[in-house]
């Protein structure tokens, strides 16, 4: 669906910033994106990514939705906004040179606000997971 030079025309952040490789899927209800881990990552420390840049990847992933359908709209990329983190789980630190796969689901949206459920696998194991509320300036 995309690559690494048009991922930013989903997004609003830039780099050093942009914690997405490709978007690979997106729908009303779900979204897939990937990370390929690059030592010049800002998030990487002793050759892994930290937790604040799997965080950041999860929250991404919910924009380049938002993105990708104002798009098929003709609108403007929205600006979105973390609202809240809940049982944040980190189950490991994928190294420079790995690639995450990352889903989200849409469990609740209602106005500007989602409660969404995000995954992130590195080798098809659960690295990470969690709940967010994320809020979309539409």
């Amino acid at each position: 669906m995309s690559t690494d030079q048009d991922i930013i025309h989903y997004i609003t952040q830039r780099y050093p910033m942009v914690m997405l490789s490709s978007l690979n899927y997106a729908n009303q209800s779900e979204v897939q994106t990937c990370l390929e881990i690059k030592d010049e990552n800002i998030f990487v420390e002793n050759g892994r990514l930290m937790a604040p840049g799997i965080v950041e990847n999860i929250a991404q992933s919910v924009a380049a939705r938002a993105g990708y359908l104002a798009k098929l709209q003709n609108s403007e990329v929205p600006l979105g906004f973390i609202g809240a983190i809940q049982n944040l789980e980190i189950l490991d630190l994928p190294k420079v040179g790995g690639k995450i796969e990352t889903t989200v689901i849409f469990e609740h949206e209602i106005f500007n606000a989602s409660i969404v459920s995000g995954t992130v696998r590195l080798n098809e194991k659960i690295i990470a997971h969690c709940k967010m509320k994320i809020f979309v300036n539409s």
